[in-house]
């Protein structure tokens, strides 16, 4: 009995000791002033991962000022760079870091940065990533969809430092303001191989962001063509939402291929999901089915996208958007 309680006891010891002694850098997302939502979300994936220090490559100091007054945060490293901020640099940035101060834990949001960088600093480090983490459910133990979100795996990663790129919808957002987190400069060397930097070309819009907007409206091949989607802006605006696009909407070429929204695209989760003349293939599906209201309008009653939406309308949709905009 004596032996079974110490045994025990040195079990709990051990647990709590490696949980105090865990420690988590997070690499930041953001636009150049400010850190973005899914970094936010990140933070609050790490929360029980122990003390998070959150990485900043580029940007002002304005950047490094937004991580550090997020709640939960211990340290902000701010590696400043006129180089690009892409997956050679940030990776170059996340080895840097690491170096100084071993971490146990590696996340960054699974964007386009993350997806870009966290592959690079993993298999540097003799690790193998877990991507589109949408649950932590101990320090080496994750959860992440697979099969276009149609099964949900476990995952238990047995390596010295976990490296994990996190699906920010699945995440509340950490509070951005109450921290008061120090702020300190971190020396790497620039990656040889990152490509130069000529020039960058986005569409301004004054919608809010697809990613974290808490209305879309969608558009997929229904629309016919792309002069057809200013109805959807029409209406996004009166929402005050944003606009999206499923996968063969873009391959028609009627939007940009920033709008889409899915497997291969950005996965949202809205207060409430607009899906107009969208058929519902599972590779849209995988992208939006976490939205907390789901509308669909259609005029084939058989599409799939019906399986999931919470309300549903079996329209022409050159009939019922205008209808459904004049009585907003």
């Amino acid at each position: 009995m004596i032996s079974a309680i110490s045994s025990r006891a040195a079990r709990t010891l051990t647990s709590t000791a490696n949980r105090r002694l865990a420690s988590t850098l997070i690499v930041a997302d953001h636009d150049g002033s400010a850190v973005n939502a899914s970094t936010l979300s990140t933070v609050t994936a790490a929360s029980t991962l122990g003390d998070i220090t959150v990485l900043v490559v580029g940007g002002s100091e304005d950047v490094a000022k937004s991580a550090s007054n997020v709640q939960g945060v211990s340290k902000v490293l701010h590696a400043s760079t006129e180089g690009y901020i892409g997956g050679e640099n940030v990776a170059e940035a996340i080895l840097a870091a690491h170096s100084s101060t071993p971490f146990t834990h590696i996340l960054a949001p699974h964007s386009n940065l993350g997806k870009n960088s966290i592959p690079r600093a993993a298999a540097t480090l003799s690790a193998s990533p877990v991507t589109d983490v949408i649950e932590v459910q101990s320090s080496d133990t994750f959860v992440r969809p697979m099969y276009a979100g149609n099964a949900l795996a476990k995952v238990k990663n047995s390596d010295d430092v976990k490296l994990v790129t996190v699906r920010p919808t699945a995440f509340d957002k950490a509070a951005d303001t109450g921290g008061s987190a120090p702020v300190e400069a971190l020396s790497f060397t620039e990656s040889p191989s990152s490509p130069a930097f000529v020039s960058a070309s986005e569409s301004n819009s004054d919608r809010p962001d697809l990613s974290s907007a808490a209305v879309v409206v969608s558009g997929g091949r229904g629309m016919k063509n792309g002069d057809n989607f200013k109805m959807l802006e029409s209406l996004a605006d009166k929402m005050n939402g944003a606009v999206g696009a499923s996968r063969a909407a873009v391959d028609a070429g009627y939007v940009p291929n920033e709008l889409q929204v899915g497997q291969t695209g950005k996965v949202v989760a809205p207060d409430l999901y607009v899906a107009v003349g969208i058929s519902g293939a599972i590779q849209h599906l995988s992208g939006m089915k976490d939205s907390k209201t789901i509308v669909a309008i259609n005029k084939d009653k058989e599409a799939p996208i019906f399986q999931v939406s919470d309300y549903g309308l079996v329209q022409d949709l050159f009939d019922a958007v205008p209808e459904f905009e004049a009585k907003i």
